[in-house]
């Protein structure tokens, strides 16, 4: 944020995608806060600090030091009794919750701010969070507070150095400008599937599309994969997004070169839903060469980021951005990747977190598939089709995919002896009966029975005195 915002600051109420909640619990879905308060005027003959009070300015924003404070005596909200002891003042009531109002706007505006100053995955600072608040957190930044311990202010001055860009408005312009929206923890779109990140937990996501990313995180799999793929990998994650859109799943991937942009494509292909996951601003293109798919996934799909508007990738941001990945879906899969592949961080998130991890195998002699083999030889499950994945994935006992076998042929329904009579015939010439029952290991009456019943099915024909095989088919042995 800019030195004038910084001094300047003041939530606001109607801001887009709900309210935020504080840090001691998050509100249930759908919980919304009250609009706020209209400013109460001094009373006649009140002054402010340097003379009378004037009015709200419009889009003026208060120090860090007048956020809404958390606990006793926090806010303007008036006493229960007058001093004379008269009876409780009529406003008492709804002051209560036009000031949670407030305070919910207050730390949205804060998580906003923060996502310009904390790295992706920052625990520390997430730990700080759910103990204390985004409002408290940037109060400590700002030096409007003291921190909570001498060993915290080396943290806070790493935040401190990224002070001095656009502010949290701003940043909320510039989303809305790309028809993006901010959705933080407490509000009713967000996924609370990425509360299981505990202290690595997002400050909130960066949303652009129409769809509601809860519902859609719902039934989701991410697809990810090694950028530098073969054709053979590039279409089989292609297909698996094509049939798991099908089959009415999310396809989740990180919109990469490779893999990624295969899964996006196949899903797009297949009228389905599919949610790309940057690691840079939501504004952005990135890679560059990926500015035709992404428009593709915004209109029909959605693009989801964690760093604000405007912010550029770096390796560590894509590594981070793969544990949203994982905790986003309900599994993932991998279908190309080498051993030092940055999808099998995302697998290994997933299999921290408990969620399903499966790999598509590829030839033994490519080094692609080296790390999906090793993830095989570990607790993934290796799957070859978008019915393998739903049945991992899906509800336990109902969403199972189809018994595979080959194909049966008319001499596999045979009985055991009649069979066996069968095998005994020559792959060329004629037998006699004496020989086929020696070779059947059964009697010369039984044989005869049995080939009698062979004859009548196709499967034998008598020559004179033996017994030969019907020229029909190649489903018979030849010796």
């Amino acid at each position: 944020m800019n030195a004038t915002e910084k001094l300047a600051w003041k939530p606001r109420s109607g801001l887009p995608s709900g309210a935020c909640a504080g840090p001691a619990a998050d509100p249930a879905p759908g919980e919304e806060g009250p609009p706020p308060a209209a400013p109460v005027p001094p009373a006649e003959g009140q002054s402010g600090p340097s003379g009378p009070v004037a009015g709200p300015v419009p889009g003026a924003m208060r120090t860090p030091a007048a956020w809404p404070r958390r606990g006793r005596g926090s806010g303007t909200r008036p006493a229960a009794r007058s001093r004379q002891g008269t009876e409780p003042a009529p406003a008492a009531g709804p002051a209560e919750p036009a000031e949670r109002g407030a305070e919910r706007d207050g730390e949205r505006l804060a998580r906003v701010a923060l996502t310009r100053l904390v790295e992706p995955g920052d625990e520390v600072a997430g730990r700080w969070l759910r103990t204390h608040g985004a409002v408290a957190l940037m109060r400590w930044v700002t030096g409007d507070a003291p921190p909570p311990s001498p060993e915290a202010e080396t943290r806070l001055v790493r935040y401190r150095r990224r002070l001095g860009g656009p502010g949290p408005r701003q940043d909320l312009a510039a989303a809305e400008a790309v028809g993006a929206r901010f959705v933080c923890p407490g509000d009713p779109e967000w996924p609370r599937q990425l509360d299981d990140l505990a202290a690595a937990r997002p400050l909130g996501l960066w949303v652009r599309g129409r769809a509601d990313l809860r519902l859609w995180a719902l039934k989701s799999v991410a697809v990810v994969g090694a950028r530098a793929c073969t054709e053979y990998g590039a279409h089989v994650a292609a297909t698996l997004a094509a049939g798991l859109a099908h089959a009415g799943w999310t396809v989740v991937s990180g919109s990469a070169y490779g893999i990624d942009a295969a899964a996006h494509r196949g899903a797009l292909a297949a009228t389905g839903a599919t949610v790309g996951v940057l690691a840079c601003g939501v504004d952005r293109v990135y890679p560059p060469g990926h500015s035709e798919l992404l428009g593709r996934v915004a209109e029909q799909g959605l693009i989801v980021a964690e760093l604000a508007p405007g912010d550029h990738p770096t390796r560590s941001r894509f590594l981070l951005r793969n544990r949203v990945m994982a905790a986003l879906t309900r599994g993932t899969v991998v279908v190309e990747a080498e051993r030092r592949s940055g999808s099998l961080v995302t697998a290994r998130w997933a299999q921290r977190l408990g969620r399903p991890t499966m790999g598509v195998p590829g030839p033994v002699t490519s080094g692609l598939s080296s790390g999906v083999h090793e993830l095989l030889r570990g607790e993934a499950e290796l799957v070859t089709e978008a019915a393998e994945v739903v049945e991992l994935v899906g509800r336990i006992g109902a969403d199972l995919a189809p018994v595979r076998r080959g194909p049966v042929v008319p001499r596999d329904l045979l009985p055991p002896a009649t069979a066996r009579v069968l095998e005994a015939l020559p792959g060329r010439g004629t037998a006699p009966l004496e020989q086929i029952a020696q070779e059947a290991g059964t009697e010369r009456d039984e044989a005869l029975g049995r080939l009698h019943e062979l004859q009548s099915l196709g499967f034998v024909r008598r020559d004179g005195t033996g017994w030969r095989l019907a020229p029909r088919s190649s489903e018979h042995p030849k010796r």
